[in-house]
């Protein structure tokens, strides 16, 4: 009996385990396209306004490139989106943040990178409103 109960107390911890790996979804992606973006662009506006020295900057440079990572794996490959220009004009916003920070994690973002990143995102809004 003794075997039976410790198998089934396995099997019980590996499926708790297995779904509460499968359901957490700490980047904030709902699933709605129109939404993730904006919200992502939010949270990227609100990233690159940092100062510097601001204590938390590593920790929200963190989530942002986390919730890319997370917008970017759910849209790329469904077709109804990734055909969109708002899509293609925010992943090359994005890229172009990621490469900035892969190449040059420790400085500031220049003023040009920002203006653009801005440039991109009104673009993106402009096409969200379109429905394209």
């Amino acid at each position: 009996m003794r075997p039976y109960l410790s198998r089934l107390l396995a099997l019980a911890l590996v499926l708790v385990i297995g779904l509460m790996g499968c359901s957490s979804n700490t980047s904030g992606i709902t699933g709605n396209y129109s939404q993730d973006t904006l919200t992502v662009m939010e949270n990227v506006r609100t990233a690159i306004a940092l100062p510097q020295d601001a204590p938390d900057k590593p920790q929200v440079e963190a989530q942002v490139r986390e919730q890319i990572n997370d917008y970017a794996s759910r849209y790329r490959r469904n077709p109804s989106v990734a055909n969109l220009s708002s899509f293609s004009t925010m992943r090359t916003a994005v890229n172009s943040l990621a490469g900035y920070y892969s190449s040059y994690p420790n400085r500031p973002l220049p003023k040009k990178l920002k203006d653009r990143l801005e440039q991109e995102f009104k673009q993106v809004e402009r096409a969200l409103r379109r429905g394209a």
